[in-house]
C-alpha cells in the first residue's frame, strides 16, 4: 500500500519528508505548531519500526527526536512560527 500525500493544506506548509534514526524508517512530517505533529506513515516505515511492533498505534519515541531535530536544524518549519 502506498500512501498519497495529503495537498489539502492551504497554508502553504508541505509535509516533508524524515527520516528516523534508529530503524531509517521514512515518512512525512509536519509541525503546525511545537505541540501539534502530523504524520503519514508508509507501509515500510511501520514494517521497519520496533516501536509499532506491539501497538501500531503508538508513537515512537525515535521519531519524534528526528522530528523535534529536524525542526530545530531548520529542515521541518513550523506553521505557526
Amino acid at each position: 500500500m502506498t500512501v498519497r500525500q495529503d495537498d489539502r493544506l492551504t497554508d502553504g506548509m508541505p509535509m516533508r519528508p524524515v527520516r528516523c534514526r534508529r530503524c531509517d524508517g521514512l515518512v512525512l512530517a509536519r509541525k503546525s505548531s511545537w505541540e501539534q505533529t502530523s504524520i503519514q506513515w508508509t507501509e515500510e516505515a511501520m514494517a521497519a519500526c520496533p516501536s509499532l511492533a506491539d501497538d501500531r498505534h503508538a508513537t515512537c519515541p525515535a521519531l519524534l527526536s528526528a522530528i523535534r531535530e529536524a525542526v530545530l536544524n531548520g529542515e521541518l518549519k513550523i506553521v505557526d512560527a
